[in-house]
């Protein structure tokens, strides 16, 4: 197995083609745990550190551009992130130990394609989008469509994330995260339930739900959406936020809660998350 750490995109790129056993990495936080517990080595790995268009966070007038690889302990430690997209800050700084964040990265834990990457529902319900370079050029798709299956993305083989885009939130919007895990130190989610809401006053005007952990994929719930939307979040709405979580859920039994259990929390969350989101909109 070689070690490759290009300084531009073109160079990985470069790299990357031709070359189907090859693998990129951002931090390294998953890639090396999977090759020691037996995966196929990489024929190359090939580290995105060193590139500067991937390592950086730059707020213009509220847009933000995130460098694939840049160390979620930056994101979290922005007070004009934090501010802005507190659910988002909140979901990055859940990703592994203090440690851990500050090599792990947005573009490692979604292509990783964990259906209990802590960030994805959270990038998906603020419509960030990924920007991705390979040997046709760059194209540009919602994080919703980059992860197909568990390990699995919808990348070609000398394809990779250079960097997402984040539009500024509309006026009175703001958005949580929250997830259940079965111990109170590092570990991976049962359930995450990451919501947006938009208020006017104390009626909702437009709202993105998405659970993680519960399914193959991140799941949108349009049907909490159209529940939450109109409303003032009273209990009624809060219920059939919870139903409509539990619903939309296609979980597995494992070691880490059963199908019953996951539904259950998921509307818990779910419904959970709306009320903080709604709070942080109207503060």
């Amino acid at each position: 197995m070689k070690y490759a750490a290009p300084t531009t995109v073109d160079e990985a790129v470069g790299l990357l083609a031709g070359d189907a056993d090859a693998r990129v990495f951002a931090g390294a936080t998953d890639l090396i745990p999977q090759i020691r517990s037996g995966r196929p080595e990489p024929s190359v790995i090939v580290d995105l550190k060193k590139i500067d268009r991937l390592i950086g966070a730059v707020d213009s007038g509220g847009n933000w551009t995130v460098g694939a690889a840049t160390p979620t302990s930056t994101l979290t430690a922005s007070a004009a992130f934090t501010d802005a997209f507190p659910g988002l800050s909140e979901a990055s700084g859940l990703i592994g130990s203090d440690q851990i964040q500050n090599r792990s990265s947005w573009g490692g834990n979604l292509c990783n394609g964990s259906p209990a990457a802590d960030s994805v529902p959270a990038l998906v319900v603020n419509d960030v989008r990924a920007v991705i370079a390979g040997s046709n050029g760059e194209r540009t798709v919602p994080v919703a469509d980059v992860v197909t299956g568990p390990g699995q993305t919808s990348l070609a083989d000398d394809e990779f994330v250079v960097e997402f885009e984040v539009d500024a939130p509309a006026a009175n919007t703001s958005d949580a995260y929250l997830r259940l895990i079965p111990r109170t130190e590092m570990d991976i989610a049962v359930v995450g339930a990451a919501v947006r809401l938009t208020m006017d006053g104390n009626t909702c005007t437009a709202a993105s739900v998405a659970l993680g952990a519960v399914a193959p994929t991140v799941v949108r719930v349009p049907d909490a959406e159209a529940a939450l939307i109109g409303s003032t979040l009273d209990d009624a709405t809060l219920a059939a936020v919870a139903d409509a979580a539990s619903a939309a859920c296609n979980p597995i039994d494992d070691k880490r809660g059963t199908i019953e259990y996951r539904r259950e929390v998921a509307g818990v969350l779910a419904k959970r998350a709306a009320v903080i989101a709604a709070e942080r909109a109207n503060s």
